[in-house]
């Protein structure tokens, strides 16, 4: 995932500290602009969102009031150049409250989410800006603008339009009340799905009870127990590196079945913390902002703004995999109840059976159990990995930074430059699980990347993971899935760095939705490649690189489980697209909804949806609202990129990868994605590629 951004922004409470006491009243002294993560506290964060909103009001509104005819510098630009104290503030207490939070945040958040929102619509719906904005719009032919200007003009047009700049004032009003309440409905349920997965604790006594664990997993969940001061016992939690593996391996159905249903129920429990109502609360307000602005539904209104532009466009890709992805998972499902019917005891095959009998297959079939590759994907090695690609594909360095100021002991520093010296930019990593960070894996820019009087500021950007962590006596050693999400959101981090335009709106990730996860899942097509595996797939302990004979069975295995994976993919895109297609809220029973959107598409009851509604941040906290079906859309573009490296027989080719650097990963939205598209592939994308690496052909 995408950073969160907030084009946001007035008054000012110090709460017992002075300007110069609060780092973001200061210019950082670090020399790449870094926060000074180590002398922030919570008590800094208020004073400057209300004074960061102050000092934007005061800059829009000379903008608005000026008597000077409008011109694309004095009006356009200097909208997006405004707010440094605000974008200061925000960038650090929106990426810190997703990753390191705490109660005292969670306060700060749930006062300034309003007056971030009032802000934001006291900009786009002021009429003498909007009035401004909209002349140089209709004269853009005549203005003399290059081709990123006008990107930049469009792009502010289309936000006015899209914020209720052409609604009366009672329809303005009422869009203030709704943007309000939804930016607090989402905060609330973001919120819930974290207290619900810290929550949760299975303790094991009996040692009977880990039958078929491997022994990482027993001593991860023991160090967790001691930490937790139950010494002697074991605790496994939802977060994925620590119940998937149970799923994977446990022979006690029951703990398999409990850990299972405890994620997949998560915020649904009919308690303070549930989120059926805060769903109903959300949905009510997306569906009367688009109606209000002239769509019939939430989707018809998001869409708009995206490549596919349209709900039929999606519903009508999501068909074209949807089919053929159930039917494999249907022959999947029949696969593993032969194996439960051999043992003779008479079992169904349950969601809580998939993943157990999946390894069982695999090495059946393959002779390769996912565990015997863990010792090969040390945590340091494959993050070693992808920075030797980019070094391999762009001529990329890193340098470790030992003396950055961190906001935690498990972040790392790293300088990104050219291979003439020349700064790319700041990466920051962290990677493990804790109890202040929500589930998941993403990138978020901490500074963006602009060019202003002449001087290119380099951006800084930070991967967030939840990946296994280290034990007593084992580094963090991944699993496949989590090889595959390090690739994937270094992508991202690609796609933030190497930018280079001139506007902050337009630069790295601040594209659309549904080309987004198109550079990060690209990364993603390198990582088994088995030239890419010799430089990081080396055994943790000896540092030998992984056999060829595993490598090969990773590569025989590639299409292995696709049925699975994809429907739970899907649905959970189809599941989104209806919640965003409703036009009538009242009486929304989100249990009753869920079931019948899944009944609908056809959905096996072996395999449950990847996101239930109570814990699909994504789309109900996350900014993918009827946008989950970008992972699929981009992997169609994702793969066809990769073919234009495979044509060629080397998959490291720079003539390619400086035309895929060029062409995307540095123009960030200064043009029509398909047209960037396009100058770099030389053709619009074939779904050919996507279905034959999936097996769905």
């Amino acid at each position: 995932m995408k950073r969160i951004l907030f084009t946001l922004m007035i008054g000012i409470l110090m709460m017992g500290c002075t300007k110069t006491d609060n780092p973001f009243f200061t210019t950082y002294q670090n020399k790449y602009g870094a926060p000074p993560f180590d002398k922030i506290q919570n008590e800094h964060y208020l004073p400057a969102f209300k004074d960061g909103i102050k000092q934007q009001a005061a800059e829009i509104n000379a903008i608005a009031g000026s008597k000077d005819a409008p011109t694309f510098e004095n009006t356009i630009a200097a909208i997006d150049f405004s707010g440094d104290l605000l974008k200061k503030v925000s960038s650090v207490f929106f990426n810190l409250y997703s990753c390191n939070t705490n109660p005292g945040m969670d306060k700060i958040a749930n006062e300034v989410t309003p007056l971030l929102s009032e802000h934001n619509d006291n900009i786009y719906l002021n009429a003498a800006l909007y009035e401004r904005v909209k002349t140089l719009f209709d004269n853009r032919e005549k203005l003399g603008l290059t081709n990123e200007q006008i990107r930049l003009l469009e792009k502010y047009h289309r936000n006015f339009v899209r914020s209720g700049a052409g609604l009366t004032d009672t329809q303005k009003a009422k869009l203030r009340e709704i943007n309000k309440d939804l930016g607090l409905a989402e905060l609330a349920y973001g919120q819930n799905v974290l207290d619900e997965t810290n929550s949760y604790k299975k303790i094991v006594s009996n040692v009977a009870d880990l039958a078929g664990l491997p022994e990482g997993v027993r001593q991860a969940a023991a160090e967790t127990a001691k930490a937790a001061g139950k010494a002697g016992k074991w605790i496994f939690t939802t977060q994925k590196a620590s119940f998937i593996p149970v799923l994977q391996y446990s022979d006690n159905r029951e703990l398999r079945k409990e850990l299972l249903m405890a994620y997949t129920t998560r915020a649904n429990h009919d308690n303070a913390k549930d989120n059926k109502a805060v769903i109903n609360r959300i949905m009510k307000q997306r569906t009367q902002k688009a109606q209000l602005l002239g769509f019939d539904t939430s989707a018809a209104f998001i869409l708009d703004d995206t490549m596919a532009k349209n709900p039929k466009a999606v519903y009508d890709f999501l068909a074209t995999v949807w089919t053929p992805s159930l039917n494999k998972a249907k022959k999947e499902a029949a696969d593993l109840q032969k194996l439960m019917d051999a043992e003779g005891n008479g079992q169904k095959l349950e969601p809580w059976d998939w993943w157990y009998y999946t390894e069982k297959l695999r090495k059946a079939k393959y002779n390769l159990e996912e565990e015997t590759l863990k010792p090969y994907f040390k945590l340091e090695n494959v993050r070693k990995g992808v920075f030797d690609l980019a070094s391999r594909l762009y001529g990329l360095k890193f340098k470790k930074l030992d003396n950055m100021p961190i906001y935690n002991p498990d972040v790392e520093v790293f300088e990104v430059s050219n291979t003439d010296g020349s700064l790319i930019g700041i990466l920051y990593t962290d990677y493990f699980p804790r109890p202040g960070k929500r589930a998941g894996a993403w990138m978020n820019n901490i500074t963006d990347q602009y060019i202003k009087d002449g001087v290119n500021h380099r951006p800084i950007v930070c991967n967030i993971g939840n990946f296994t962590k280290p034990t007593a006596d084992k580094p963090s050693l991944l699993n496949m899935d989590e090889v595959e999400t390090l690739f994937h959101e270094f992508g991202h981090s690609l796609h933030g760095l190497l930018t280079q335009c001139t506007y902050p709106s337009l630069s790295g990730t601040n594209v659309a939705r549904d080309f987004v996860e198109m550079p990060s899942q690209f990364m993603e097509n390198f990582c088994w490649e088995p030239e890419v595996m010799k430089t990081y797939a080396r055994h943790y302990k000896t540092g030998e690189v992984m056999p060829k004979e595993l490598m090969d069975k990773i590569q025989l295995t590639s299409k292995f489980n696709q049925g699975f994976n994809m429907t739970e993919l899907l649905s959970a895109a189809l599941l989104d697209m209806d919640y965003h297609m409703i036009k009538d809220t009242t009486n929304l029973d989100v249990a009753a909804f869920e079931n019948a959107s899944l009944k609908r598409m056809g959905m096996i009851p072996e395999i449950i949806v990847r996101y239930r509604s109570t814990y699909f941040s994504h789309i109900f906290g996350g900014g993918y609202s009827a946008g989950y079906y970008s992972y699929t859309w981009a992997e169609e573009l994702d793969t066809d990129a990769f073919q234009a490296f495979k044509e060629t027989g080397d998959i490291f080719n720079k003539k390619v990868a400086d035309s895929f650097r060029k062409n995307i990963l540095e123009r960030g939205d200064t043009d029509d994605p398909m047209k960037l598209y396009i100058k770099f592939r030389g053709k619009k994308p074939s779904s050919e590629a996507l279905l034959d690496k999936r097996g769905l052909n």
